[in-house]
């Protein structure tokens, strides 16, 4: 998953805008050139930065040529508003309904990042791990 696709997802349940990212995993394409005539590249928030372009005094000034090269290999989008968390799998966001979820394999992946996922957000990473919807590691005990 690329930084950008951040600026354009909302939780599809309450639509907020904007969304936490949690990078767990990531890999660098330093063969990749920013090559699109205007910066900044996102229009409303920087996922790289974790800010909102509107608020930095000079949007044009953000490395969009640096984010450009990153891909999120693993990870978690977080809502704040309402507390459901949807993982970042082999690059894909999966951002489905609760119920087209599946528990069983999207607390194995809780269970397997927990960690740096606490290293990574302490902030959050209790929210998610244990009081996240529509799963979380708390519910399994």
């Amino acid at each position: 998953m690329k930084y950008r696709l951040m600026d354009v997802l909302a939780c599809p349940y309450d639509k907020t805008f904007p969304l936490q990212l949690v990078v767990i995993k990531r890999t660098e394409h330093p063969e990749r050139q920013y090559t699109w005539p205007r910066k900044p590249f996102c229009e409303e928030y920087c996922a790289y930065r974790n800010l909102k372009i509107k608020e930095h005094p000079k949007p044009d000034a953000l490395p969009c040529e640096e984010c450009h090269k990153w891909e999120i290999e693993s990870g978690v989008i977080y809502c704040p508003a309402c507390g459901r968390w949807y993982p970042i799998i082999e690059e894909i966001p999966r951002m489905l309904p609760d119920e087209l979820r599946n528990e069983k394999d999207e607390l194995s992946f809780l269970e397997q990042i927990s960690e740096e996922l606490e290293r990574a957000a302490p902030e959050v990473a209790d929210k998610i791990l244990q009081h996240g919807k529509p799963f979380n590691l708390a519910s399994r005990r």
